[in-house]
């Protein structure tokens, strides 16, 4: 009985993992906390990304979730207690502040397409999660929200990311006003790509994460470098920026192996180089 106990106790990892099909499942399992990007779940995330940015058997990576909030944001238990402390928690405020910006930057960085896939409430860091991803597959119920505001926290963070992905006005109005949208004006907005019903949220991900997973691993980290770094420039340093990325991509195998089987309508074997 002692032992029925002690295994009912035992808490199950922070993030749940499986790789089929060179796709890579990442779910934040802390259903009862809400998902929240505690410093120790970013931790978790962070090292997983790691992992599967190294692993050549990844091509793509999701991030999802377990229960009604996909992530709520920043840790408020967390970043409360931290105000008993001598400096009134600063120290503590700017190191996970901090964490999140990498974390954030991380994803962006990776050499392989992360897409979230979002069953519930995406709001505040939570939302910022979303935006920083490459893509975003959301249920039809799903919500997103950047509420700081409305306890006097304005999402400063998030709104990097939020301002990447959305227009202006569309952004300052979530984050005027903090109210809630759903996935319908999310998609809208261009916070989200995809509204899939729940029933079959599995599957579709599955195949469209697959889709994006039998290109040429190698093309795919070039041209998500180049599509993030081409966003900072002027309009004529992206051209030829962009320009040199095609000259450099030409001349690599799984290009000259990609337009040989077009060319002689046959299936390309990739070899990644």
């Amino acid at each position: 009985m002692s032992e029925t106990v002690a295994n009912d106790q035992v808490e199950k990892p922070m993030l749940g993992t499986l790789l089929h099909g060179g796709v890579y499942r990442i779910v934040m399992q802390r259903p009862e906390r809400m998902n929240a990007l505690s410093s120790e779940m970013m931790s978790a995330l962070s090292g997983e990304l790691s992992r599967a940015a190294e692993d050549p058997a990844v091509r793509v990576i999701l991030i999802g979730s377990e229960g009604k909030v996909f992530c709520a944001g920043h840790d408020l238990k967390e970043l409360t207690s931290a105000r008993a402390e001598s400096d009134g928690g600063k120290a503590t405020y700017e190191r996970i502040m901090r964490q999140c910006s990498d974390l954030m930057q991380q994803i962006v960085r990776l050499p392989k397409p992360v897409i979230a896939v979002v069953t519930g409430v995406a709001t505040a860091a939570g939302c910022q999660l979303v935006a920083s991803c490459d893509l975003a597959i959301a249920t039809d119920t799903a919500t997103f929200c950047t509420p700081g505001v409305n306890i006097g926290l304005f999402c400063s963070t998030p709104m990097v990311a939020l301002s990447r992905n959305v227009a202006p006005k569309q952004a300052m109005e979530m984050l005027l006003t903090g109210e809630s949208i759903d996935a319908s004006t999310a998609k809208e907005f261009g916070l989200i790509n995809r509204i899939v019903p729940a029933d079959y949220l599995d599957q579709v991900v599955q195949k469209y994460a697959e889709v994006i997973a039998s290109k040429s691993a190698r093309t795919l980290k070039i041209g998500k470098e180049a599509f993030y770094r081409q966003l900072e420039m002027p309009l004529s340093d992206a051209y030829d920026f962009a320009a040199q990325t095609m000259v450099d991509n030409m001349l690599a195998r799984d290009a000259e192996e990609g337009i040989s089987a077009f060319l002689q309508k046959r299936k390309p074997e990739w070899t990644d180089s």
